[in-house]
């Protein structure tokens, strides 16, 4: 049953049973009050993820006296915010490569260099307002598992260095790459020191605790059931309504498909977690990964490791197959779960017989063009957000502060970032989004397990890509 079912004085027990980062985040998960009532607030956001909260943190930071309300359909970070992986990455959700390719050089190097500030960002914000989320500057090692995965970070590489960014992200052999972890199959990999990771909990339950310090009001328990956009634009749920003078934001990411105006703008896609026990002092000297920085390697599914504080190993990769309708009630897959929990023991068969404490999965929204949109209507006052393709820890920051300008009228100097005011092409009705989505996944799959055969790529691969271009 999930919480929103249960008696209040359980819910809290459920929220923490979502991932291990809600149950470990030390934080009262009791839901704050529901919206009831007619409430008129001069800024009102739907979501109540790092979207909202950020774009609220800065509208009340830089805005002393401005009303706004935030309303959650659960608990501040019970969506993607409380389950992703942990990685706060300068990557941005578009590839270095495409970047160059469909915006040019300077426009991608200035991106590249914002994503290098967002991280930093969200770093001084956890000082600044004391939020201990456990923020670690460890950066990415992209691996190369088998000969087969070197041309991908070669070519990644070669797009950093014409962005003028190849120093901070440099190419190391197999040796140095292993000296960094002892991972099966490391034929090289591609290190970029500038990313961080966090504890997610931590940080979107702090945030939370930020935005009402600043005098912002948080309605939990409240899912907006219809989303009225006009020149008193509202927020309506089944016990109340929210009225905005200024502006409403839409900052749901995945959750936002289920709202009719938001069907076909984004696509939920899974992504499923699983967490080992603690490892001993002698296992995390066989694996070494002394650095901790977030590991991945060139599979099509999209693999990603983050050691946690406490000693585990994080692995998460793309989780349930696509459903109908952008139906968000079925992100777990047993059969994925069991194949990624002896994918890590491949990775690292020091660990044979570890135990795995706990699994979850979430959804993460994917544009068409895999470019995230912010964007503000005066006249309609409706601001957006969302697109994140998975990065969202970093890019939700820089994208609220741009949000943030836009409603207030006060210019971040950012605005040159390719998702500002960009619309990307809606997703194809169904089915033929269900048949087109659930083809580029399977055929994901076969293409993965070729390339684990050292066997040549299925003979449909290079349409598989074409459907799947960022």
């Amino acid at each position: 049953m999930r919480p929103g079912n249960l008696t209040a004085a359980s819910e809290a027990s459920a929220y923490r049973d979502t991932s291990y980062w809600l149950e470990t985040c030390q934080d009262d998960l009791t839901p704050r009050s529901a919206l009831s009532g007619q409430v008129a607030v001069d800024v009102a956001v739907l979501g109540g993820g790092f979207s909202g909260l950020w774009t609220a943190y800065y509208l009340l930071r830089d805005n002393p006296g401005l009303q706004v309300a935030i309303l959650e359909k659960d608990i501040c970070g019970y969506g993607a915010s409380g389950r992703n992986g942990g990685w706060c990455s300068s990557r941005y959700p578009l590839d270095a490569g495409t970047l160059a390719d469909r915006y040019g050089v300077e426009i991608g190097r200035k991106t590249l260099q914002a994503m290098y500030d967002a991280v930093e960002e969200v770093g001084r914000v956890c000082e600044r307002e004391g939020i201990d989320a456990e923020y670690r500057q460890t950066g990415i090692l992209s691996l190369a598992r088998g000969k087969a995965q070197l041309p991908a970070i070669q070519a990644a590489h070669r797009a950093y260095e014409r962005l003028g960014f190849g120093e901070q992200n440099r190419l190391l052999s197999a040796e140095a790459a292993r000296a960094k972890v002892n991972a099966t199959e490391v034929e090289g990999a591609l290190h970029s020191p500038k990313s961080a990771t966090v504890h997610p909990a931590k940080l979107v339950r702090g945030l939370a605790q930020a935005v009402e310090r600043l005098g912002g009001v948080i309605y939990e328990r409240s899912p907006v059931t219809r989303f009225e956009p006009s020149q008193s634009p509202r927020l309506h749920t089944d016990s109340g309504v929210l009225v905005a003078r200024k502006a409403i934001v839409a900052a749901g990411e995945a959750y936002l498909t289920q709202q009719p105006r938001y069907r076909r703008t984004l696509l939920p896609m899974s992504s499923l977690i699983v967490l080992t026990e603690p490892l001993s002092p002698a296992q995390w000297a066989s694996v070494g990964w002394a650095d901790g920085e977030g590991l991945g390697s060139q599979v099509n599914m999209v693999d990603y490791f983050t050691k946690t504080t406490d000693g585990r190993i994080l692995y998460g990769s793309r989780g349930a197959p696509y459903h109908m309708h952008s139906n968000l009630d079925q992100p777990w897959d047993a059969a994925t779960a069991r194949t990624m929990r002896e994918t890590l023991i491949e990775w690292f068969p020091s660990l044979e017989g570890i135990g795995f404490t706990h699994s979850w999965a979430g959804y993460l929204g994917v544009s068409r063009d895999w470019t995230p949109t912010i964007s503000f209507d005066p006249n309609t006052k409706v601001g957006q957000l969302f697109g994140y393709t998975g990065r969202g820890v970093s890019t939700t920051n820089i994208s609220a502060r741009i949000l943030a300008g836009m409603i207030t009228g006060k210019p971040t100097g950012l605005e040159f970032l390719p998702s500002v005011g960009n619309r990307s092409p809606q997703w194809e009705p169904e089915p033929l989004r269900w048949l087109g989505v659930r083809y580029v996944q399977e055929g994901f799959a076969r293409m993965d397990a070729a390339m684990k055969a050292r066997k040549a790529a299925p003979i449909d691969a290079a349409l598989v890509r074409r459907l799947s271009k960022q």
